[in-house]
């Protein structure tokens, strides 16, 4: 039972800690004036019926193309595509692209000369 009672005095203690800082934070006038701001814009956005992606599109019309490009995301699932792998063995001089790791060559390669071998055969790494 102490221990249930020591732990609920922490957090007694780290409550009025947080309400403290958050009463400091609304007293803040820049953060009055950027919630202000915000509460603007939103209401703005509203009025004309614009998400927060149309404004940014309008802003910088790179906007749309550098999110989905810049930040390499697929457009069928979202995920982050793999980056870009050439793997050359020195061996035989031949040279595989991949951006995955399930490779019919590069498997091949892993069993044949092992993971640690041909992960160093990376000759070049692209977006």
């Amino acid at each position: 039972m102490a221990s249930v009672l020591s732990d609920y005095i922490k957090k007694e203690q780290m409550l009025k800690q947080l309400q403290e800082e958050l009463q400091a934070l609304e007293n803040n006038s820049e953060l009055k004036k950027e919630l202000e701001f915000k509460e603007k814009l939103q209401a703005l956005m509203t009025e004309h019926g614009k998400l927060a992606r149309d404004v940014c599109e309008m802003l910088d019309p790179s906007y749309r193309s550098s999110s989905v490009k810049g930040s390499k995301i697929s457009s069928t699932d979202g995920r982050k595509q793999r980056p870009l792998k050439v793997y050359k063995n020195p061996h035989t001089g031949e040279v595989v692209e991949t951006r995955g790791g399930n490779h019919k060559v590069i498997k091949e390669w892993k069993a044949e000369f092992g993971n640690d071998a041909v992960v160093g055969w990376v000759i070049e790494e692209r977006a």
